[in-house]
């Protein structure tokens, strides 16, 4: 096919009626486009460094891998747009209610619990974030990781809401979580009414990108960027499809909310310099 071949990971099923949707109304809008989907983000990035898809809908641990692919390869890649509801994100810390812990500096000698190895708010964020705090993870206080979809890159909440279950099975002193999920599980039952308490929260971050990989043609590129940008949720159609991926609008692209997990992959040793994997025992 002569035209846009994008990448998406299937966390959950949902991702088959959200990009079948865009696909219908690419087309009608004269783009031609289709996708496949990747049981991980590993290969996703991977492939599309290497041309096999044009676009990648990334995580931003994927983003990162595949600028440092790209990197060694010698090619190009670039974020074209992301959600509204990828930018400035923070994930927390939290304690039960009921608990001792006053401060951060309580947590030494004590459990926290994380998501997936591969998470970035679940996981990697905000042990970077208790590290710059003066508490190294794993020295000062033990790690207790839930490896519900590794590959997923913390698409799947499961390993949050386990680190959650957790905090209040008091297997944990502590749990971290996306600042959205501690809602969700609030609502959910998860975590009780103010059952929990914030000991501590990341600087903002960025999450999901489109990215861009050295095959896509710069016209159709433009054209999938211009789409995508101009999509209003006025549409129904289109408001259907923005609901389910989770965003009011598209905006541009950006690199600038990545610094954060970048110097956690580079203190956990997640991916080298080249993109390789690096981590211990990490089997997507």
């Amino acid at each position: 096919m002569s035209g846009v071949l994008l990448g998406a990971v299937a966390y959950d099923p949902k991702v088959v009626t959200i990009w079948t949707g865009f696909r219908a109304w690419l087309r009608r809008h004269d783009l031609p486009f289709d996708f496949v989907l990747h049981s991980h983000y590993e290969r996703q990035a991977e492939d599309l460094v290497r041309g096999r898809i044009d676009v990648a809908w990334h995580s931003p641990l994927a983003w990162l891998r595949a600028r440092r692919l790209a990197d060694a390869a010698g090619v190009a890649v670039r974020p074209l747009v992301m959600r509204d509801t990828d930018r400035d994100l923070t994930s927390v810390v939290v304690v039960r209610a009921d608990g001792p812990l006053a401060g951060v500096p309580d947590l030494k000698g004590r459990t926290v619990a994380v998501g997936a190895v591969d998470s970035p708010q679940g996981t990697l964020l905000p042990l970077h974030h208790l590290r710059g705090l003066g508490l190294e993870p794993g020295t000062d206080f033990a790690v207790r990781g839930h490896e519900t979809g590794v590959g997923l890159h913390g698409d799947h909440i499961g390993g949050e809401r386990d680190a959650a279950r957790a905090l209040m099975a008091g297997e944990a002193a502590a749990a971290c979580m996306i600042d959205a999920n501690h809602l969700l599980f609030g609502q959910e039952g998860t975590l009780p009414p103010g059952a929990t308490r914030l000991l501590t929260r990341t600087d903002p971050y960025d999450h999901c990108v489109l990215a861009a990989g050295p095959s896509l043609a710069p016209e159709h590129g433009e054209r999938l960027t211009a789409l995508l940008l101009a999509m209003s949720g006025a549409d129904p159609e289109v408001r259907r499809l923005l609901d389910l991926e989770g965003l009011t609008r598209w905006l541009p692209g950006r690199e600038s909310g990545y610094a954060a997990l970048t110097a956690a992959v580079d203190e956990t040793g997640f991916y080298d310099e080249q993109g390789r994997i690096t981590a211990a025992g990490y089997l997507p």
